[in-house]
């Protein structure tokens, strides 16, 4: 995410909707990556996405530059996602993402590209699936976005020794579900 002026900040706050634009069109994609990695479902990242940009304008009033601006969204966001993933989850299971599939269908000659991206995809998710929201989100954090643990903490308003410990189990339960998967796949071929 590009650091927004402080000055631009302050004029959204005060209603200057071209500023808050300008805060949206920095913050978008951030926000939109940060919350399909948590909930793994486009619809549910776009819904995500406007539901942090409608409480960003509803709260940058509340905003005082104790932490950074970055954090902050970041908090919100995480937050935001990890509430939609868990309203979901029940669902989750049994939905299909008819956009990808119609992806497939209009364009034979990026089939093959496309099912290794889509597969790529799919095995991320279901490796992230293991994890509880709570690992999920500091693992998102920490190796997709590069957070320092002090960062996370602050971000998600929890202890630096949670933040560890949570990344530390995250790190486990990932390495225990490859190497389930490596043997179970390993088996299949013999």
């Amino acid at each position: 995410m590009v650091d927004i002026p402080r000055d631009t900040l302050t004029k959204a706050a005060e209603g200057d909707m071209k500023a808050f634009e300008q805060i949206y069109r920095a913050a978008n994609g951030f926000v939109y990556g940060i919350a399909f990695r948590i909930t793994n479902y486009k619809s549910d990242a776009e819904e995500v996405t406007q539901d942090v940009f409608m409480q960003i304008l509803k709260n940058l009033k509340k905003f005082q530059f104790k932490s950074s601006f970055k954090t902050w969204v970041y908090r919100i966001t995480v937050n935001t996602a990890i509430n939609k993933y868990k309203h979901t989850s029940k669902e989750m299971k049994h939905r299909v993402d008819y956009k990808n599939t119609e992806n497939l269908q209009g364009n034979i000659d990026k089939t093959d590209e496309l099912i290794n991206k889509e597969s790529a995809e799919r095995a991320i998710a279901s490796l992230l699936n293991v994890l509880n929201p709570q690992q999920r989100a500091c693992i998102l954090l920490r190796e997709i976005e590069g957070l320092s643990y002090q960062e996370i903490s602050a971000a998600l308003k929890i202890n630096i020794n949670t933040v560890r410990s949570r990344l530390k189990r995250a790190r486990e339960a990932l390495l225990a579900s490859a190497k389930e998967g490596a043997i179970t796949h390993e088996l299949q071929r013999n």
